[in-house]
């Protein structure tokens, strides 16, 4: 059995410019001293801030992708403005505050797709690894940001390309690029280029179906159906039945969209970390079933984080097997173990994933048996049942 939320979480201390903090990676459960809440993107960072003396007490400061909440902290003197598209980073920052004794007044939360602020002093951004995610945040800032107002970007080296550069370039203005310490790498800009739109949300046609799907720029497989996806929607449930099912994980709403079709009697949830997928799932659903849409509740969350416990009859997942930039099977255990906890009694987990994965294995020990449901050369789809206790 896997760890669980209330289990105590690895803390570390963090030297971050001038400042010792006490971070988490809150509310991961992994014990692995290797995953710590902060990176040399963000020791860099805050040290170039701290030696150009650019953050005042006064000052008002856009933070954007900060991982779980060092910048929030070591900057908590200004006023913040707290920018993220995953709930988990949300969340870990508002832990990390409290953790560490800082109110949070200072700090504004923002969703990714909120309405920014046009009285900016300086924007800091951790460098997202979604290109598209990058390119729709530059567009909006161009749209508000002052007359050379600072952009500051950091980022691992491997991960800040000529392309990116390029991005800066487009969207702000004449931009360059500090020497490597630690692998990381600093973005300096200013914004002086006129307000640039982008291609984003992008809409493309749900091959074999009537369906048009919307996808915002964060999210997975943004450009066309994924492969995963593709390959489960062959085994999605369909019948008159009214159950309840939950789309874990539910990127652009695909799969709970093909199932709400063929299952039109179903109340479905739609539970995704980042705001945007759940915010494109909700606008696929509007947009092609809206008379499904007073059966459908949507969900910004960490897997099944306070939903009700035997509450479920179905749970269709395709699980991710990173987190940011960390490759980990730690999020697709915790949402079986969610789900083991909101299925009822003989409800079932169907998931789809890479073969290479061992998913059966999992599922074998927290389910006590599974079923092959299909496979190809590079998925299967696995079925588990909550057996009653």
């Amino acid at each position: 059995m896997s760890q669980t939320s209330s289990d105590s979480q690895l803390n570390e201390i963090a030297q971050l410019g001038e400042n010792t903090f006490t971070l988490s990676r809150f509310p991961l459960k992994q014990k692995n001293a290797s995953l710590q809440a902060w990176d040399a993107a963000d020791e860099y960072l805050v040290n170039y801030i701290e030696q150009q003396q650019l953050v005042e007490n006064s000052s008002k400061v856009l933070i954007i992708n900060d991982g779980f909440g060092a910048l929030a902290c070591a900057f908590n003197h200004a006023f913040i403005y707290h920018l993220n598209d995953s709930f988990v980073a949300e969340q870990a920052a508002h832990y990390n505050l409290e953790q560490n004794q800082l109110t949070g007044e200072n700090t504004v939360f923002l969703k990714s797709l909120d309405a920014l602020p046009n009285d900016l002093d300086l924007v800091l951004i951790k460098v997202p690894k979604n290109a598209g995610y990058l390119t729709f945040l530059l567009s909006q800032l161009s749209k508000v940001l002052r007359q050379d107002t600072p952009i500051i970007a950091a980022g691992k080296v491997k991960d800040i390309h000529s392309s990116t550069i390029q991005l800066f370039e487009r969207f702000s203005g004449p931009t360059t690029t500090s020497l490597a310490v630690k692998k990381a790498r600093l973005i300096l800009s200013k914004q002086h280029n006129k307000a640039q739109g982008s291609k984003f949300p992008i809409t493309w046609p749900l091959e074999k179906t009537q369906f048009t799907i919307t996808n915002h720029a964060n999210v997975f497989s943004r450009d066309s159906l994924d492969i995963g996806a593709r390959f489960f929607i062959n085994y999605l449930p369909q019948g008159n039945k009214k159950q309840r099912i939950i789309d874990l994980g539910c990127g652009n709403g695909v799969i709970g969209l093909t199932t709400l079709e063929r299952c039109p009697n179903a109340l479905v949830t739609f539970v995704d970390e980042s705001a945007m997928a759940v915010a494109s799932a909700k606008h696929n659903v509007a947009a092609n079933l809206p008379e499904q849409l007073e059966n459908c509740t949507f969900l910004h969350n960490d897997c099944l984080t306070g939903v009700e416990s035997n509450s479920a009859d179905l749970i269709l997942c395709n699980p991710p097997f990173h987190q940011q930039q960390a490759v980990t099977d730690h999020i697709a255990w915790q949402m079986f173990v969610d789900s083991f906890r909101c299925l009822r009694d003989g409800g079932e987990l169907r998931i789809v994933g890479n073969r290479h994965l061992n998913y059966h294995e999992k599922l074998k020990r927290l389910f006590g048996g599974y079923k092959l449901l299909g496979s190809n050369k590079k998925f299967v789809v696995l079925s588990a049942k909550k057996r009653a206790l």
